[in-house]
């Protein structure tokens, strides 16, 4: 199974800054660049951020880490995965998820009813507007799906094509990937061995407050540093657990007062020898 590192934006990296860091990725041969959801902030927004790099590029994978989809016009999202894959074949990687991660976005994204229900619905309508022909000759993409529950892992062995996970320990995260085969396997569907992955923040120095706080919410039982890992060493630990587990993919997302491009730097001395 192929083992792959990606680099994580957050919310954190003005939109300005994108383009450097798409150069720097591509030009330094890391797999993949990831951009997450954050509306009230510097970031760019996820889709914008991904036809940029993929058109800036020609080799680097680009996915939303992840963008929400109930409350989204489902067809209307399918016409911009569309056309990105006609564009980018293989590389365009979107991961939805059932709500924005700050609660303040979450009116911005509303929806009629049960969100879990909105959320199946959507899944149902994008896959089948990606298979209508009118939209042209779409190439294969795969939909992952993040999630820490299980309702979100039942979802995403009826409905998607891998796992985005994030906040877990390596033996929960054992525990997801066998939950979401298992449903996947009562679904008549299987999932690609290789299509589990973990987001994972290194915080150089430790976690700040906000970063902890959300941690412990995810998993109150678990300590911090379990989860979000405070230097390369216990980086590496927490990918040998994850591994272990079976997860082969990973975007890392650099949190601390070491600039970023110092992290870039370690990134590809540290990662990219680990990739096979």
């Amino acid at each position: 199974m192929k083992i792959r590192f990606g680099v994580g934006l957050g919310a954190e990296t003005p939109t300005a800054e994108l383009p450097g860091i798409v150069d720097r990725l591509e030009a330094a041969g890391i797999d993949s660049l990831w951009l997450s959801e954050h509306v009230y902030s510097r970031a760019v927004d996820p889709f914008i951020g991904m036809a940029h790099a993929l058109a800036r590029t020609q080799r680097l994978k680009v996915g939303t880490s992840v963008a929400v989809l109930p409350g989204r016009q489902p067809v209307l999202v399918a016409k911009q995965l569309a056309s990105l894959a006609a564009l980018a074949p293989k590389r365009a990687l979107p991961v939805f998820g059932l709500r924005p991660a700050r609660p303040r976005e979450r009116e911005l994204f509303s929806v009629s009813g049960p969100r879990a229900a909105a959320f199946d619905e959507a899944l149902r309508q994008l896959r089948a507007a990606l298979a209508d022909e009118s939209f042209g000759p779409v190439p294969r993409m795969d939909l992952w799906l993040g999630g820490a529950v299980p309702a979100a892992f039942e979802r995403i062995g009826r409905y998607g094509d891998g796992w985005l996970g994030s906040f877990l320990p390596p033996s929960d995260a054992r525990s997801a990937r066998e939950a979401i085969a298992s449903a996947a396997a009562e679904a008549g569907r299987e999932i690609e061995p290789d299509h589990y992955g973990m987001s994972v923040l290194l915080a150089e120095g430790g976690a700040p407050a906000d970063l902890a706080a959300a941690a412990r919410e995810r998993r109150p039982d678990a300590e911090v540093s379990s989860v979000v890992p405070s230097s390369w060493p216990e980086l590496h630990r927490l990918l040998d657990g994850y591994l272990e587990a079976g997860l082969t993919k990973f975007v890392v997302y650099h949190r601390g007062p070491q600039p970023f491009d110092e992290f870039l730097d370690a990134f590809t001395r540290e990662l990219l020898p680990r990739q096979n």
